[in-house]
């Protein structure tokens, strides 16, 4: 059902996506946009690369707080118009502002539309719409990331352990989450097309998160 409600919520979902903290960030306190260097994405995996731990963690988790609370907007939709008891109609609300806050975190509307992959604000997503779903995949993260160096690689793999882990082992029969696993897998493709090509010639940059990189 289509309200005043629902379209409001989604433009503030939009609008939470689309603060551009890497951008943001790195003009205040280094005076450095981090689109012009590196991979050239507004993400806080560029600006670990580009600025450094600090930086990129303080991204990473703006990021993750922007899809968890634009998502969260649901309840706000769900208690006036649906009521908390029709699961399936309170989780589509989720999803929809979910999806909107992605979109707005790759197309910033402050940024002159120019964002980053949407990983952090993806993840800060699927936190909320299934917490154990997405404790899997930062387990599935890490362990790759660890094994790898690869953020990228290890950003694919957590994308596609949504999907498998909330069919065949949460059994999550509501539809359209599961619909929206398969979406999220085929972004996170779309979105890292370049990491592939450069994962497959070998030429990706690798993440060194306890030791300085060494020749």
């Amino acid at each position: 059902m289509v309200t005043v409600y629902s379209l409001s919520a989604l433009l503030v979902a939009y609008l939470f996506g689309s603060i551009p903290t890497a951008v943001w960030l790195g003009q205040a306190f280094y005076g450095v946009d981090v689109r012009e260097y590196g991979s050239g994405n507004a993400g806080a995996t560029n600006t670990f690369r580009v600025l450094g731990k600090k930086a990129g963690i303080t991204v990473m988790i703006i990021d993750i707080a922007k899809g968890y609370t634009a998502t969260n907007l649901a309840y706000l939709i769900g208690m006036s118009v649906t009521g908390p008891q029709n699961s399936v109609v309170f989780v589509n609300y989720q999803l929809a502002l979910g999806v909107t806050a992605v979109m707005g975190h790759l197309f910033p509307v402050f940024a002159g539309f120019r964002g980053g992959k949407g990983v952090a604000t993806l993840f800060g997503m699927i936190l909320a719409v299934n917490f154990s779903a997405s404790m899997l995949c930062v387990l599935v993260f890490v362990v790759v990331l660890l094994l790898t160096k690869y953020v990228s690689l290890s950003s694919i793999c957590a994308g596609f352990t949504f999907p498998l882990s909330i069919v065949f082992l949460f059994h999550v029969s509501i539809k359209s989450e599961v619909l929206y696993g398969m979406v999220v897998c085929i972004l996170i493709l779309v979105t890292h097309q370049k990491n592939l090509e450069r994962l497959l010639k070998g030429k990706e940059s690798k993440v060194y998160l306890f030791r300085k990189k060494t020749n």
